[in-house]
Formats: structure tokens, C-alpha cells, sequence
């Protein structure tokens, strides 16, 4: 699994040297072997007689931080989903994106993206998860601004980074708050103390951090807004992104955590009412957007709401159910986004109102657009794996838990009612997207391009998805028994038996509701025009994007000036803001902390010559600062340095003395070099007041530093790490100077990054110097 999850990651760092290839042969082709791979590897776990599987690799020891990956049936189902669509993006992309477009850094970003899904899956370290989960976020940025010269590229890309990276800090609280009560970083380990979760003080910020992290994250009502915007990215992204893997992080979360919160009813009730919220108020929306990618935002949101929903009932029913459409939702949407792009690509536009009559032209696509709306539409049709799943959403929706209390009796007697208006505007912007597109009146002057049918290799990614429509349609059972089943069981905690069937007779309440859906469905949607003035009213000038564009100009208008405020050029107000917020946060601490500890009885003693010393170099401090010529001043400053070294030496530091000589001497002739070259010290011009400022600020510092010294060597709040050095230095480091064995050896790493700090200013430098050269050539 390890090798799975890394693949990606390390061809995303040398898909940049195969691009340089991309004239010969496309990087697409060089890639594609990846998912196909990793897909090929998982799908060898699918079957009835699924074991779960583990694999542990060391990280940070020391924090009990270990990279751990656990496959079970739900993961299983989302590697699969991650791997399996990614082959076919990567194939689509290969015919969407030209080879003169930066598509090594598509492909790198995507794989990066690919990694990081199949890490949040497969975590079972939250920290580990985490980390993906925020590579998931920072990748897919990426993508969402791949076309970076548009400007809604970057909106779309910079409102989704901000919203779901906000969702992520909370995620992290409340990873936090779990490993603090259950004293675990494994999920496994938290299920097992689901008890003292649900009792614990902590219980509703676990929670609500949790569903934050997993709203933002899956688009959920109120934070949907990003998802639209997000639109902009790359079709093979949206594909990707926005209907298979990274919307469905948040919903991998909530099945994740599903059995410690399922028999909380608050859980129920929040997950319950944003899900079906968001399911109603997205559906309600589709309808009247005008961009392809803009009614299959909305759907996908919509659609994202009813999975959560589903989840927030708790029952086996709806768990099942829940994981079932995860599946379809995946097939039926993945083909629409790709057939979407079709039409963009082969007709150059997305807005449905210059489209029209493309069945003729493009019969292919129009075909796989027939079973892909239909299906999402959950039209009644053996052959379309969207109705199973739809019904199992209402007959869910009948069957709930057994919850007390008034609000909670009060809101399972209106969310089946809310289900069936959601399902009902659903099917509307599904007949409205087919048949607004591929049937009515052909505008052959209203598209950019003439239009025709698509390559063949690029029909393939959605054929093959369709075909698993249809499939999955055809044989519900075979994947229950082989895949459903056990993602179910992972989510709900123990076994949920559930036999797949199509016909249920038309006493079922469920197949009631879904007549209801077709037929007022096909109502509106006949009377749409008569009726579609409603959206002037509902939202009319409302809108969470104003909030979201109101809030953001706030924020940076108030950074701005705050900013503005203190970044003036002044040299000598920096030092002053640097100066006084060290001493604040530092004397604070010590304060808050009593740590001023103030005892000098074990303390070397002091002679007449460290005294001498000591005031030379005191004498030399105050000399600098008032010396009128700036190499006077420097020179005096070298007293300072030197006085240190002896200081070194009378308290027998002889290794430190030679450091502190080598380093002032370099210091001093740098700083004579430099400054040699700019004009002589101003005479001190400022007022009583700045003077005095000035006085003030370096007196509390260094009696700051004073304190720092004398109370650091009193104050002992754990063992000092010097006996260990001591009795290690030669056993480990084969050395008998200590200061140098810990410089080499115990902080090798550290000195090796010193040293690399130390070579990059050089070349910076370097390069200065060198552009200064050739600029003075020219």
C-alpha cells in the first residue's frame, strides 16, 4: 500500500523532465501506467471474502506519529474510485489539453492530488491524514488555477483554497481534541473509545470541528460557494476533483468517523438538516444556471448533500444506501463532466443557451449523455444505477432511527417531504441539461465552431464510465456482494445485509415517491419558462458569493491599512516593533510562567579582570552609538566582540573564544567593506522624544537579555540534557570535545541546514552580482 500511495507523488517529480518529450510523444502516454497499476493492484481485494488489511512505517517516533495505512471495504471503494477515474482523466486529458499548454505541470499537480487522496483514505493516523488532507487542498488549488492568465482561474482557485483550508484548520482541532481524550492517534483505536468520546466535555467542539472540516470540504450549505467557481479549472479536473475524489473527502470523514457520532442524535440532526438543505437549496439552483459545468456544480453539490444526509440518518438502510450512491454518483457524474467538455471542446462554448439540436452532430456523446442525466436523474429504468440508489435515499428517508424529543419527531416527519423536492428539481436541471444541450433547435450561429463528434479515444473515459452505469444497473448484487457490502460495514460499524432489487412493487412508499419525482418533474419542466421568474425573488439579489467577496475586501482592505501603518521605510521604527514585541512576549512569559529566578550564589565568581573587561566593552557599546564617523563606529563595535572573546577565555571556553574571534573579525571586515563606501553619520536631528524612545527600548532590552541569562541558568523545569551529552559524547560520538560532537553528530541535521541556509545566500549573492555586472556591461 505504501508503494501505492507514493507512486504518484515521486512521478510528480519527474513528470517535468518527461514533458520535455511532449512533442514526441504526449506526457499523458508516459504516465497513465501509474493509476492503471495501482487499480489493478486494489481491485484484487474486491470479493465476498474481503479481510482488511494494515501497513505501519515508522515517522515520528517520539510523538507516537507512525504513517499507517488501513484498507477496508470503505477505502477500498474510494481507492478504486481514485485510481480507476484517475486512469481515465489522465486518458481524457491526453485528447483535451494541447501539447503546447504547460501539461507537465497539469500532470504534476494531479498526481500530487492523486497521492494525497489515496493517503486521506487510507490514513489511519489522523495526523497522517491530515497532512494529505491538506495536500489535497494545496494541489488542488493548483489545478482549479492551472489556466492562471484568466482571472476567474484564480478567483475560482484562491475561494476554494480559503474556504477549504479554513474548513481544514478546523478538522485539525478537532483531531486534537480526539487524540487528547482518547490518548491514540489511530482511527481504529478512537471507534473502539467511542464511549468516552460521546461523554467526554469536549464532545460538541470534537464534533463541530469535525462536520466544519467535512462541509468545507464536500461543499456542504453554507460553504458551497467555492465549488461553482471551481469550475474553471481544466474539464479532466472537474471530472476528477469535483465529482469522484476530492467533494467526497469530506463525505469519506463523516462515513469514517460514522460509528463513534451515529448514535448521537445531534448527529443526526445536523447532518440530517445541512444534508438535505444543501440537497434541496443545490438542486434548486442548478436550474438556473446557463454554463454545462455550472448546472453540474450545483448538481454535484446537490448530490453531495443527499450522500450526507444519508449518513446523518445512521440506519443500515441509509448507510448502504449512502455508500451505494457514492459509487453511481461517481459513474453517472464523471461521464457527464467528460461529455461536457466534449461539447466545450468541439463546439467552443458552454452555455446551454447557444446550444441545442448536437444530437446530430455528436450522436456518440448525446448517447452517453442520455444515461448519465438520466441516471442522476433517477428516472425508473433497470438499466440506470442512479434509481437504486435514489430509492434507497427514500425508503431510507422513511425509516429512521428511533430518536426522542419534539424537534427531532418534528424534523423526521418533514425530511422525506424535503427529500422528494430536492429529487424533484434533481430531475428538472438533469432533463434540462440533456435536452437543452443535444435536442431543440440547432444555433449554428451562436457557436464559435462548427460541430462534430469528438475522437474516439476521447469518447473512451466516458463510454467506460457509462458502461459501469449500466453495468452496475443490470447486476446491483454482484458489486454489492463484492464491494458495497463491505464499505457499508465499515461504516456502519458492523454487518449491513442488503439485497439490491429492482422491482418493489407500486406499494412501496419509495417507488410512490419516485413517481411523484417523474411526474411533477416532467410538469415543470415542460412549464419552465412559465414559472423560472421565481429565481428573481428566491435568492434575487441574495447571495453567500457576496458575503464571501465583502468579507475577503474587508479583511485585506483592514490588513492593507495596518499594514500600511507600520511598513513606512523606516529602519528605526522596525527595530523598535521587533524590539518591544521580544520583550513583551518574552518578559510575559517569564511573568505568567515564574521563571524569574534570580539566585547568583552558584554562579562563577567574579574578579577584578572580568571586570575591567566588562566595563571596556560597555564603554565601547555607549562609544558606538555616539560615534560621528560610520568605520569610528565600526571599530568600536570590534572592541565589543573581542571583549567577548576574552571573557571566553577567562572562563576557560577556549573552543567558543576562537569562534567568537573568527566571527567578529569576519563581521568587522565585511562591515568595513560595506560601509566604507557610504557617506559619513548624519548628526542626530530627532527629538527629545524619539531619543528617548530610543534610550528606553535598549535599556529594557538588554536588561531583558540580563534576565534571560541569569534566570535560564536558575530556573530547571526538567532534567538538563548536559549529563547525557557528557556520558555520550565519546560512547556515540567517537569525540572527546563535546561542544563539537553536538555540532557534528547530535545536530548534524541541523548544522547540515545551517550550512545550506548559508550556501543559498551565497549564490543569492552570487546571482546579484553577477546581474549587476552584466547590467553595467550593457
Amino acid at each position: 500500500m505504501v508503494y501505492a500511495v507514493f507512486a504518484p507523488l515521486i512521478f510528480a517529480i519527474i513528470i517535468p523532465f518527461l514533458s520535455r518529450l511532449k512533442h514526441k510523444i504526449h506526457t499523458g502516454w508516459l504516465i497513465l501506467p501509474i493509476p492503471l497499476l495501482i487499480f489493478f493492484y486494489f481491485i484484487q481485494f474486491v470479493g465476498a471474502g474481503f479481510e482488511p488489511v494494515s501497513q505501519s512505517i515508522n515517522w515520528i517516533p517520539s510523538l507516537n506519529i507512525a504513517i499507517d495505512f488501513y484498507l477496508d471495504g470503505l477505502s477500498l471503494l474510494f481507492v478504486l474510485l481514485i485510481s480507476g477515474i484517475g486512469a481515465l482523466v489522465v486518458l481524457y486529458s491526453i485528447y483535451y489539453l494541447s501539447k503546447d499548454e504547460q501539461i507537465g505541470h497539469f500532470y504534476t499537480y494531479l498526481y500530487i492530488f492523486m497521492s494525497s487522496m489515496l493517503g486521506v483514505v487510507l490514513s489511519d493516523n489522523v495526523f497522517v491524514l491530515y497532512t494529505f488532507w491538506e495536500f489535497t487542498s494545496l494541489s488542488s488549488f493548483l489545478l482549479i488555477g492551472y489556466w492562471h492568465y484568466r482571472e476567474k482561474s484564480r478567483y475560482g482557485a484562491l475561494k476554494s483554497m480559503l474556504i477549504t483550508v479554513l474548513g481544514g484548520f478546523s478538522l485539525l482541532a478537532g483531531l486534537i481534541l480526539l487524540t487528547l481524550e482518547t490518548g491514540t492517534t489511530s482511527i481504529r483505536g478512537m471507534i473502539e473509545q467511542a464511549d468516552v468520546i460521546v461523554n467526554s466535555e469536549h464532545f460538541i467542539f470534537i464534533l463541530v470541528f469535525l462536520l466544519l472540516g467535512a462541509f468545507t470540504k464536500s461543499a456542504q450549505f453554507p460553504f458551497h460557494i467555492w465549488l461553482p467557481d471551481a469550475m474553471e479549472a481544466p474539464t479532466p479536473v472537474s471530472a476528477y476533483l469535483h465529482s469522484a475524489t476530492m467533494v467526497k473527502a469530506g463525505i469519506y470523514l463523516m462515513a469514517r468517523f460514522s460509528p463513534i457520532f451515529s448514535e448521537v442524535p445531534l448527529f443526526f440532526i445536523l447532518l440530517s438538516i445541512f444534508g438535505l438543505v444543501t440537497l434541496a437549496w443545490a438542486s434548486y439552483m442548478a436550474v438556473r444556471q446557463t454554463d454545462l459545468k455550472g448546472i453540474l456544480a450545483f448538481s454535484t453539490i446537490s448530490q453531495l448533500g443527499m450522500i450526507m444526509a444519508m449518513l446523518g440518518f445512521g440506519t443500515s438502510y441509509a448507510v448502504f444506501a449512502a455508500v451505494f450512491h457514492i459509487l453511481n454518483h461517481a459513474t453517472f457524474k464523471g461521464s457527464l463532466f467528460m461529455v461536457a467538455g466534449i461539447v466545450d471542446h468541439e463546439t467552443g462554448t458552454r452555455d446551454i443557451r447557444k446550444l441545442g439540436g448536437l444530437m446530430t452532430f455528436m450522436p456518440i456523446s448525446a448517447t452517453l449523455a442520455i444515461f448519465g442525466t438520466f441516471s442522476m436523474a433517477g428516472v425508473p429504468l433497470p438499466f440506470l444505477n442512479g434509481f437504486y440508489s435514489k430509492e434507497l435515499f427514500f425508503e431510507s428517508s422513511l425509516h429512521l432511527g428511533e430518536y426522542s424529543g419534539t424537534f427531532v419527531e418534528t424534523l423526521i416527519t418533514y425530511i422525506p417531504i424535503v427529500a422528494v423536492v430536492g429529487s424533484i428539481f434533481t430531475f428538472i436541471y438533469s432533463m434540462y441539461l440533456f435536452f437543452g444541450t443535444f435536442r431543440g433547435k440547432y444555433q449554428e450561429d451562436e457557436l464559435p465552431k462548427k460541430p462534430h463528434e469528438a475522437p474516439i479515444m476521447m469518447l473512451v473515459p466516458p463510454m467506460i464510465l457509462v458502461i459501469g452505469v449500466i453495468v452496475i444497473g443490470l447486476f446491483p448484487n454482484i458489486f454489492n456482494q463484492a464491494l458495497i457490502s463491505h464499505s457499508a460495514d465499515a461504516v456502519y460499524g458492523s454487518d449491513v445485509e442488503k439485497h439490491v432489487k429492482y422491482w418493489h412493487g407500486f406499494d412501496s412508499p419509495a417507488f410512490q415517491m419516485s413517481l411523484i419525482v417523474v411526474g411533477l418533474g416532467i410538469l415543470l419542466f415542460l412549464t419552465k419558462k412559465k414559472w423560472e421568474g421565481v429565481y428573481r425573488v428566491l435568492p434575487g439579489t441574495l447571495s453567500f458569493n457576496r458575503v464571501y467577496d465583502w468579507t475577503v475586501e474587508k479583511i485585506e482592505s483592514v490588513s492593507n491599512k495596518i499594514t500600511t501603518a507600520y511598513m513606512t521605510g523606516s529602519l528605526r521604527l522596525y527595530m523598535i516593533l521587533i524590539l518591544t514585541a521580544i520583550i513583551s512576549i518574552t518578559a510575559g512569559t517569564i511573568l505568567a510562567t515564574e521563571g524569574f529566578n534570580f539566585n547568583i550564589d552558584d554562579l562563577a565568581p567574579i574578579t577584578a579582570p572580568e571586570v575591567i573587561v566588562a566595563v571596556i566593552m560597555a564603554v565601547a557599546a555607549i562609544g558606538t552609538t555616539i560615534a560621528k564617523n560610520r568605520i569610528a563606529a565600526i571599530l568600536i563595535l570590534g572592541v565589543v566582540g573581542y571583549g567577548l572573546s576574552i571573557l571566553f577565555v577567562m572562563y576557560r571556553a577556549p573552543d567558543l573564544a576562537l569562534t567568537q574571534l573568527i566571527v567578529e573579525t569576519v563581521t568587522v571586515v565585511l562591515f568595513l567593506l560595506c560601509f566604507y563606501h557610504l557617506p559619513n553619520l548624519k548628526a542626530d536631528t530627532n527629538s527629545l522624544a524619539k531619543r528617548g524612545t530610543n534610550v528606553l527600548v535598549s535599556v529594557a532590552y538588554g536588561v531583558l537579555m540580563f534576565v534571560i541569562g541569569v534566570t535560564a541558568y536558575n530556573s530547571r523545569f526538567a532534567e538538563t540534557i548536559a549529563d547525557f551529552y557528557m556520558e555520550n559524547t565519546y560512547k556515540l560520538g567517537g569525540g572527546h570535545n563535546a561542544v563539537n560532537v553536538i555540532l557534528v553528530d547530535f545536530r548534524g541535521i541541523d548544522t547540515l541546514f545551517e550550512i545550506t541556509v548559508l550556501f543559498a545566500a551565497a549564490l543569492g549573492i552570487y546571482a546579484m552580482i553577477k546581474l549587476r555586472r552584466n547590467k553595467g556591461a550593457k
